[in-house]
């Protein structure tokens, strides 16, 4: 029979790996710290994770994760996720379209709305978005707010708006 892998104890003492444990937001982390912590006490590792509710092998990987990184090897790896639908450079170019504008000779709107921008989207990108799709790129990947300007008439009179509101409807 082998040796049991060797934990660390130049890092925490027992007492302070369950003082961390308490402290800390992230439920598998603090059990992966505790099963440590029973494992350093003498009991054997096969009762040390069952205590946690984890199988032996997650406790030895969670040692060899400790002992060459210390506490910070016991948080949860980054998982890879989904790719997003619109690369950065094309999110570049979305996000400098919006701030563009819409031109209404060409676009034939006045402001963006979502569904207008997936459109825009299909013809230029060839992707197909959902307007909420959309809507968390805009907001997330974009850090755009939903705030809109003010409509304004595409033939509305600047120099009579400023002269009604200087003086009146007299000063022209």
């Amino acid at each position: 029979m082998t040796l049991p892998l060797a934990i660390r104890t130049d890092l925490f003492t027992t007492s302070e790996l369950r003082v961390q444990a308490r402290r800390t937001r992230n439920r598998r982390t603090a059990m992966r710290m505790l099963a440590i912590a029973n494992a350093l006490e003498g009991i054997s590792r096969a009762e040390a994770a069952r205590v946690v509710g984890m199988e032996r092998q997650a406790l030895r990987d969670a040692v060899i994760r400790y002992n060459t990184e210390g506490l910070a090897g016991l948080q949860d790896r980054p998982k890879p996720g989904r790719r997003p639908r619109l690369n950065e450079a094309e999110q570049a170019v979305l996000r400098a379209r919006i701030l563009q504008g819409p031109d209404p000779a060409r676009d034939g709107c006045q402001r963006w709305t979502l569904p207008l921008l997936c459109r825009w989207i299909e013809t230029r990108f060839n992707k197909r978005l959902h307007p909420a799709s959309l809507s968390r790129i805009v907001r997330g990947g974009l850090d755009l707010s939903r705030q809109k300007t003010r409509p304004v008439h595409p033939q509305a009179d600047q120099k009579a708006q400023a002269a009604f509101v200087k003086g009146g409807c007299c000063a022209l």
